[in-house]
């Protein structure tokens, strides 16, 4: 699992990509956390454009990261999910705390 962190003005942006499970998961958030403890942004968004498999530790993932921008009084967004993903996110009241978007070019 990879996470590119990149920092522009009042936004972070983690491009997700491979497999986010128990294992992957904590390096991913150790990354990101620290990313939001050194830039203070306004806006985190987390891009599973390249997510390959998520199981729940994905959702944790975006929780946890939503708890930590609110300490910041900053906002979330998660986008590029498949409408799979994004339909697991939903199910488990992602969308009442952050921006889901899903991929534009998909195809069923």
């Amino acid at each position: 699992m990879n996470a590119e962190i990149q920092s522009c003005g009042e936004i972070v942006i983690a491009y997700l990509s491979g497999e986010i499970d128990h294992h992957s998961a904590k390096e991913i958030r150790e990354r990101i956390d620290e990313a939001i403890s050194v830039n203070k942004p306004r806006h985190l968004i987390l891009d599973y454009e390249n997510v390959s498999f998520m199981d729940s530790s994905g959702i944790g993932l975006v929780m946890g990261r939503y708890r930590l921008m609110s300490s910041y009084k900053g906002t979330l967004e998660v986008r590029n999910v498949n409408s799979h993903t994004k339909k697991l996110f939903e199910l488990a009241g992602i969308g009442s705390i952050a921006i889901i978007k899903e991929v534009k070019n998909e195809r069923n």
